[in-house]
């Protein structure tokens, strides 16, 4: 399962079972229930580890955002005992709405869908680094 985390909402991509290929799933609202929604998607699709944007500044620093995504990533561990790797994920925004612009998709479909694509190139640039 690869995360998108944002202040709103939450990307979610899963691999295919052979863990070739990333496809969008869905954008989960940021609320109260997020992780219940997140502890579906795992019973679903039988998540066996979860890798979730890593928002490191662009000369590698972290900021706020990356210690809020640790944090994030350190509840996930604990609540579902699932190993959960952080993916550096600069540009993956960048590279999401590349790709969304070259679909040509209007203004509101992409930002309806950019978390989403986000998170498939996070989890795609990891199932990529393993080599598969």
């Amino acid at each position: 399962m690869g995360l998108d985390l944002g202040e709103k909402t939450i990307g979610v991509a899963m691999s295919d079972p052979l863990a070739f290929t990333a496809q969008g799933i869905t954008v989960i609202r940021r609320s109260s229930k997020d992780i219940e929604d997140l502890r579906h998607l795992i019973e679903e699709y039988g998540v066996n580890e979860i890798v979730i944007g890593y928002p490191r500044n662009m000369n590698g620093t972290i900021g706020e955002r990356a210690i809020i995504t640790q944090e994030f990533a350190a509840k996930l561990e604990r609540i579902f005992s699932l190993q959960v790797r952080l993916w550096d994920e600069r540009l993956s925004t960048v590279g999401a709405e590349r790709a969304l612009l070259e679909a040509d998709l209007s203004r509101a479909k992409r930002k309806k869908i950019i978390d989403k694509m986000a998170a498939v190139f996070i989890l795609q640039g990891y199932l990529d680094s393993k080599g598969r």
